[in-house]
C-alpha cells in the first residue's frame, strides 16, 4: 500500500514495517512540505495497527542534508520543525532514522529524535549551524548531550564540523552500522525490535550520560571556543543552550534554546554567514558560460618555478591526482623545490592533516626537471617565478613553442598585466591567469583573471579545474592587482596614512585585530616581506599608488628591515621568535617622513576611527572593481576577501559590511573625509552613489547602469 504526499514524503508498508521516505531533491532539505509530510506520516502511522516499527529514510543521495536556508528571513510557515521532532518522538511504535550520505543539522535533529538510528558507514552526522551563525533550533542542544555526553555534544554544537559513522557509533550518537543494502539492514533492525519487543527509546527522557557532569565543563568549552571562534557569537550561545540543555526540564530547553535561534537567525553575523554561503555558491556562476563547450581533461600539469610558490602550487596539483612536473632553470632550485614539498607533506603528516600514505602517493606524482620538453605532455602549466613582466613573457614564448596546442598556459602574477603576458604567445585563448596565494597548499584563494581573449572553454576549465583542487575560485579580470591584491594595497596606503598622522602602528594592528582580521596590515607586511611591496611598487603606473605615503616602506627596505625573516620590519623580532616588539626607532622613521610630507599628527585617533577609515577605503575601492567590470559581482569581492587575507568570515566581506552599514551612511562618511584629506580615494564611488541615491544594493544598482 502507497499513500504518498506528491511532493516528498510518501509511506510503503513492508509487513509490520513502514518506511516513510523523503524525497526532495537535491539534498532533502527540511522544507514546509517535508515537515508537513513528516508530520502527516507520523500521524497517520500512529494509528495503523498493523504497523509495529518505522523507518525515515531519504531517496537520492543523502539523508536530510539540513533546513531549507532559502526560507530563512520570510516568516515561518507551520509545521515547524521542533513541533514535528516532537510528535516523532513521542510516538509509542520505534521509530529508526535510516542515515546515509549526511545527516546535518535539522536532519540530524529529525534523526536523535528518532527512538534508533542506523547508518551507512560512509555517512557523517553533525549540527553545523554555527557555520551560518545559528545554533540547532529544533531540540539538538538538549537531545545530544543525553546521547553522547557534555562535552562531545559541546565540540559538535560549538565546533560544527561533521563525524563519521564510526566514531558516531562509538560515541553513541548511532546504534548500528549497515556495511549492505541500508534499507534491508534498516528493515532487519526494525524487524528485531519488533520481535524483541523492544520499547521507545525517547532521547529526552534519557539522563544517563548528563548525570554527573564536570563542574568546569562549561568556562572550559567558553574558553577554548572563544579562541577558536574568536569575535564569534553562536558558539558561545550554543554552549549556554547545551547548559540549559542538560539543566532544565526538556521543554524548558527547548523553548530557551529555540529563542535563542531565533535571535541569533535575526543577527547581523547569521546574515553574513549566510551572505557567504550563498555567496560561494554565486561565485561559481559566470555570465556566457553556459555556451561554454566542452571543458579540458586536465591528466597532466606543468609548474615553472621552484621557489616556494611553485612548490607549494605542484603540492596543489598532486594532491588531486594529477601528475605534476616541476621545472626550473638548474637542479640545484629543481632539488630545492622538491625538498620544500617534502618537508610540506611530512609537515602535514605530522599534523595529522593528512595520512602517510596519501602524502607518500602525492609525492610520487611529481617530477622534477630543467628542460621545458619536460611539459610538451602537459595539459596546464602554471608558470610561478618571480614578478617581472619581461621575464614572464619570456616564459609564456617559450612553453608556447614547446606545450601542445590544446594546452592551457596559465600565470600566478599576483598584480602584471595578464593581457601583455598572453600577448607572447600564438594562443591567447589559451591563456589566464591562476592567482594562488601563498602558502599555495594551505590558502584557500584562487583567482581567475580572465584576459581579453580567454575563451569560455578555458574558464570554464578553470574553474573544474580549481574545485578539483578544493580552492574558493573568484574570476577577476585584468587590471593591477586584480581584485584581492588591488584591495589590498588601498587597505596598506589607509593604514600608512594613519601612522603618519600619529596612530601607533600596534594601535592599528590592535584595532584591526579586534575588527576581527587574523593580523593588522603592518604585522602582515612584516610577514610577506617588505621587499614584496617594494619591487611591486616600482612596476606600478603613476597614479595606482601613492608612493609617498609608502616612503617609509622604502626606508626600512634600505635599511634592510625587510620584516620577520631580516629580524626587523616595522617591528622587531627575537631570534626564533613570531612575536612582534615595537621599536622607537621606525615611530621616530614614521614622525620624520610625516614632517617631509606636511601630515598633520595627532594624539587622539582611536580604535573606532581606525576600523572605520580602514573599513571604508576597503568598500569604497571595492565599489570602482565592480565599476569597472573587475569583479562579476559585490560576493566575488567579499569571498575573495575572506578566502585569501582572512577577512572575518561571521562580517560577511568587506561589500557587504558596506551595505549592513548602509550605504548612504558609507557615502557621507567618505565625504567627510575626502573633504577632510582632499585625496581622490577618498571620493565615494559612482557606485555606492547610485546604489545610495536609489536604496538599493550594489548589485542591482550595478545591474541597472
Amino acid at each position: 500500500m502507497m499513500m504518498k504526499n506528491p511532493e516528498t514524503v510518501s509511506i510503503e508498508k513492508v509487513g509490520a514495517v513502514a518506511f516513510v521516505v523523503v524525497n526532495n531533491p537535491p539534498v532533502n532539505a527540511l522544507s514546509q512540505a517535508v515537515r508537513a509530510g513528516l508530520l502527516n506520516a507520523a500521524n497517520a502511522l500512529a494509528a495503523d495497527d498493523e504497523i509495529k516499527a518505522i523507518v525515515i529514510a531519504c531517496a537520492g543521495r543523502t539523508f536530510i542534508a539540513g533546513a531549507d536556508i532559502r526560507e530563512f528571513g520570510k516568516p515561518a510557515v507551520e509545521p515547524h520543525l521542533p513541533n514535528v521532532i516532537d510528535q516523532i518522538e513521542a510516538m509509542d511504535k520505534p521509530v529508526i532514522a535510516a542515515i546515509h550520505g549526511t545527516a546535518l543539522g535539522g536532519g540530524f535533529e529529525v534523526a536523535i529524535g528518532c527512538h534508533y538510528r542506523i547508518a551507512e558507514r560512509g555517512a557523517k552526522v553533525g549540527l553545523p549551524e554555527v557555520n551560518l551563525g545559528l545554533i540547532p533550533g529544533a531540540g539538538g542542544c538538549h537531545r545530544l548531550p543525553r546521547l553522547i555526553g557534555v562535552e562531545a555534544a559541546i565540540d559538535m554544537i560549538a565546533g560544527g564540523a561533521p563525524v563519521g559513522a564510526d566514531e558516531a557509533l562509538q560515541m553513541g550518537a548511532v546504534d548500528e552500522i549497515a556495511d549492505g543494502d541500508l534499507r534491508v539492514a534498516a528493515n532487519a533492525f526494525a524487524l528485531r525490535l519488533i520481535e524483541e519487543g523492544a520499547t521507545v527509546r525517547r532521547t529526552s527522557e534519557e539522563t544517563t550520560r548528563i548525570s554527573q557532569v564536570a563542574p568546569d565543563v562549561f568556562e572550559r568549552a567558553r574558553a577554548k571556543f572563544r579562541k577558536a571562534k574568536r569575535g564569534q557569537m553562536a558558539p558561545l550561545r550554543g554552549i549556554h543552550a547545551v547548559e540549559a540543555g542538560v539543566r532544565l526540564p526538556a521543554d524548558e530547553a527547548q523553548s530557551a534554546c529555540r529563542d535563542t535561534f531565533l535571535q541569533l537567525r535575526a543577527s547581523r553575523q547569521s546574515q553574513a554567514l549566510r551572505h557567504v554561503f550563498f555567496a560561494e555558491r554565486e561565485a561559481l556562476k559566470i555570465p556566457g558560460l553556459e555556451r561554454a563547450g566542452e571543458p579540458a581533461e586536465i591528466n597532466r600539469a606543468g609548474v615553472v618555478g621552484a621557489g616556494a610558490m611553485g612548490a607549494g602550487i605542484a603540492m596543489c596539483f598532486a594532491s588531486a591526482g594529477v601528475p605534476v612536473t616541476l621545472l626550473d632553470t638548474s637542479q640545484e632550485n629543481v632539488v630545492r623545490g622538491l625538498s620544500i614539498i617534502e618537508k610540506n607533506y611530512a609537515s602535514s603528516v605530522a599534523k595529522k592533516k593528512m595520512s602517510d600514505e596519501k602524502a607518500k602517493a602525492s609525492l610520487d606524482l611529481i617530477k622534477g626537471a630543467t628542460d621545458y620538453n619536460a611539459l610538451e605532455g602537459a595539459d596546464i602549466v602554471v608558470e610561478a617565478i618571480y614578478e617581472d613582466l619581461e621575464l614572464k613573457k619570456s616564459v609564456f614564448k617559450k612553453l608556447d613553442e614547446v606545450c601542445r596546442p590544446h594546452a592551457i598556459l596559465a600565470t600566478n602574477t599576483s598584480y602584471l598585466d595578464v593581457n601583455a603576458i598572453a600577448d607572447a604567445t600564438e594562443r591567447r585563448d589559451k591563456v589566464l591567469g591562476l592567482h594562488f596565494f601563498n602558502p599555495a597548499h594551505v590558502m584557500k584563494l584562487l583567482e581567475i583573471v580572465r584576459t581579453e581573449r580567454t575563451s569560455e572553454e578555458t574558464l570554464n576549465t578553470a574553474l573544474l579545474l580549481a574545485k578539483r583542487l578544493r580552492k574558493t575560485s573568484v574570476v577577476a579580470g585584468v587590471c593591477f592587482g586584480f581584485i584581492g591584491n588591488r584591495m589590498l594595497n588601498a587597505y596598506r596606503t589607509e593604514a600608512l596614512r594613519l601612522a603618519l598622522e600619529g596612530a601607533p602602528i600596534a594601535a592599528v594592528d590592535d584595532a584591526m585585530f579586534e575588527f576581527g582580521m587574523p593580523m593588522g596590515p603592518f604585522a602582515l607586511m612584516d610577514l610577506t616581506g617588505l621587499e614584496v611591496n617594494v619591487k611591486m611598487r616600482a612596476q606600478t603606473a603613476p597614479g595606482d599608488v601613492e608612493q609617498a605615503t609608502f616612503a617609509v616602506v622604502d626606508r626600512l627596505y634600505e635599511a634592510g628591515r625587510t620584516g620577520q625573516r631580516s629580524g626587523a620590519g616595522f617591528y622587531k623580532y627575537e631570534e626564533g621568535s613570531r612575536a612582534p616588539v615595537s621599536d622607537q626607532t621606525v615611530d621616530q622613521w614614521i614622525a620624520e617622513e610625516a614632517e617631509k610630507q606636511d601630515v598633520e599628527r595627532r594624539s587622539d585617533i582611536g580604535a573606532e576611527e581606525i576600523v572605520e577609515r580602514c573599513m571604508l577605503t576597503l568598500a569604497n575601492e571595492g565599489a570602482r572593481i565592480l565599476e569597472e567590470g573587475v569583479a562579476i559581482r559585490s560576493g566575488d569581492i567579499d569571498l575573495a576577501y575572506i578566502a585569501g587575507y582572512g577577512f572575518p568570515r561571521h562580517e560577511g566581506g568587506p561589500m557587504f559590511w558596506a551595505e549592513q552599514e548602509g550605504l548612504d551612511v558609507v557615502q557621507d562618511r567618505l565625504n567627510h573625509y575626502h573633504e577632510r584629506f582632499n585625496l581622490a580615494r577618498w571620493r565615494p564611488s559612482d557606485l555606492i552613489k547610485r546604489a545610495a541615491a536609489a536604496k538599493t544594493s550594489l548589485n542591482d544598482a550595478l545591474s541597472h547602469q
